[in-house]
C-alpha cells in the first residue's frame, strides 16, 4: 500500500503514546480476567475456552483488516479499533454468564496475549513503517516494542489494584470489575490519540490486489508463524498465570509483581534485539534468542521450586520476546512497501488462529495429573519452529543486510 506521506515525528509519538494506552491496559487485563472469570465460578477448561475464543475473535477481526487496510483510510480503521476496546472493557463489566463473555471476548479486544495480536497491530505497523528508511527500520519497531512492553509491564503492577481495594472495604467482584471501567478509559484515550494521526490512503492502483509479488514469502512466513503462536498458546500470558494460580497458588498481588518484571525485561530486550539483528541479522537473532527461552520453559515445568521457576520465566522473558520486533521488520522488509499492511495482517491471522487453538487445550490439561504438560509442548513446539525458520529464511536477506 503505497500511503501519502511519510509519517512525522509528531504523528510517531501520537502512534506510541496509543501503543501505551493499549499496552497499559492489556497489561492487566491478561491477569485479572481469568481472576475474574474463576471468581464467578469458572473452571480452568472453561476459562481456556474463553481465551480460545478471544484470539479466534482477533485472528477474525486481523483478517478483517488485512482486506480492508488496501482500500480506507488506516487512521480511521485505528480509531473503530480504540472504540471497540473502549466498548470491550464496559461490556467485560457486567457480564457473569459464560455465552454473553464469549461473544464479548470475540467480537472484542480483550488479549490473553498481552497485547502483540489484534485488529490494531497491522494497523500500526503500517503507519510505523511508512517513514522508516531500511537502516531505521528495526530500531523503529524496537523502540515500538519497548514501549508496548514497558506499558505493559506497568499494567501488569496495576493488577494488584483489586487487592488493594478489597482491603478498603471494596467487595472482590466489584474491584476486578471496576480495572475493566479502568481499559474501557485507556480505549478512549487510543481513541484521542489515533484521531489525531492524519490521513493514510492507498493509491488507486494497490486497491486491485491485497498481495502481489511477496505472495509467496508472506504464505511461508504465515505457516512458520502459525507453529509458533499455536505453540504459544499453551503458555499465553493468561494461561501461565492461572497455571501459577493452581500450581502454587500464587495471589494477585504476586502474580502482579512477576509479570511486571517479566514486561520489564521483555521491553529491556528490544533494543538489545535490535542490536544483535544489526551485527548477526534478523533470522538470526530471532532463532538463537528463542531456542534458550523456549529450555527454561521445559525446566520450569519439571520444577517444584516456586522461585527456582519464576527465575527460569523471567530468563524467558528476558529472551523470547527478542523476536518480537525483528519479526515485524523482517516481515515489513521481504515484502514491497504496496503490501505491507496486508503481509503483516495476513501473517498476523494464522497466527491469531493456531494461538487459539491451544489454550482450551492448555486448561483441559491443567485439570490432568501434570501441570507442567502445556509448558513442555510449548517448548518443544517453539524449538521446531526456530530450526525450520532458520532453515527456510536463512538466505533470504532484508535490505540492510544484502552485499
Amino acid at each position: 500500500m503505497t500511503l501519502d506521506k511519510p509519517a512525522a515525528k509528531p504523528d510517531v509519538f501520537c502512534l506510541y503514546a496509543a501503543r501505551a494506552a493499549r499496552g497499559l491496559g492489556d497489561g492487566f487485563a491478561f491477569i485479572i480476567l481469568p481472576a475474574y472469570l474463576a471468581e464467578i465460578g469458572f473452571d480452568p477448561l472453561e476459562i481456556g475456552l474463553v481465551a480460545t475464543t478471544a484470539l479466534l475473535g482477533s485472528a477474525a477481526m486481523t483478517l478483517a483488516v488485512g482486506l480492508l487496510a488496501a482500500r480506507y483510510d488506516l487512521r480511521n480503521l485505528l480509531l473503530i479499533g480504540a472504540l471497540i476496546m473502549a466498548l470491550t472493557g464496559l461490556a467485560a463489566a457486567s457480564s457473569q454468564q459464560l455465552a454473553f463473555i464469549l461473544v464479548i471476548v470475540f467480537i472484542g479486544s480483550l488479549n490473553p496475549s498481552a497485547g502483540d495480536i489484534g485488529m490494531l497491530v497491522p494497523l500500526e505497523h503500517a503507519m510505523l513503517a511508512r517513514g522508516a528508511q531500511d537502516s531505521d527500520r528495526t530500531r523503529a519497531f524496537a523502540r515500538y516494542s519497548l514501549i508496548g512492553a514497558a506499558s505493559t509491564a506497568a499494567g501488569a503492577l496495576a493488577a494488584a489494584t483489586p487487592d488493594f481495594l478489597v482491603s478498603a472495604g471494596v467487595t472482590r467482584i466489584d474491584a476486578l470489575r471496576a480495572m475493566f471501567y479502568l481499559y474501557a478509559a485507556l480505549g478512549a484515550i487510543g481513541a484521542a490519540l489515533y484521531a489525531r494521526l492524519p490521513h493514510a490512503h492507498a493509491q488507486e492502483s494497490s486497491r486491485r490486489a491485497v498481495l502481489g509479488p511477496s505472495r509467496g514469502i508472506v504464505y511461508k512466513l504465515a505457516a512458520l508463524f502459525s507453529l509458533d503462536a499455536f505453540a504459544g498458546g499453551f503458555v499465553v500470558p493468561s494461561i501461565l498465570a492461572l497455571w501459577l494460580f493452581e500450581r502454587y497458588g500464587l495471589s494477585l498481588a504476586v502474580a502482579s509483581l512477576f509479570f511486571f518484571w517479566s514486561n520489564v525485561l521483555s521491553a529491556l530486550s528490544y533494543p538489545v534485539a535490535a542490536r544483535l539483528a544489526q551485527r548477526f541479522g534478523l533470522v538470526n537473532t530471532m532463532v538463537f534468542t528463542h531456542i534458550p527461552s523456549s529450555l527454561c520453559l521445559v525446566v520450569a515445568a519439571f520444577s517444584s521450586d516456586l522461585p527456582v521457576v519464576l527465575g527460569l520465566l523471567l530468563v524467558r522473558a528476558a529472551l523470547a520476546q527478542m523476536d518480537v520486533p525483528t519479526r515485524s521488520s523482517y516481515v515489513m522488509a521481504v515484502v514491497t512497501p504496496a503490501e505491507r499492511a496486508a503481509a503483516a495482517s495476513f501473517t498476523a491471522v494464522p497466527r491469531g488462529l493456531a494461538s487459539s487453538l491451544s489454550p482450551a487445550l492448555a486448561g483441559a490439561l491443567l485439570t490432568g495429573s501434570f501441570l507442567g504438560l502445556p509448558l513442555v509442548l510449548c517448548g518443544v513446539l517453539k524449538i521446531a519452529y526456530d530450526l525450520a525458520l532458520l532453515a527456510a529464511f536463512r538466505h533470504v536477506k532484508p535490505p540492510e543486510e544484502r552485499p
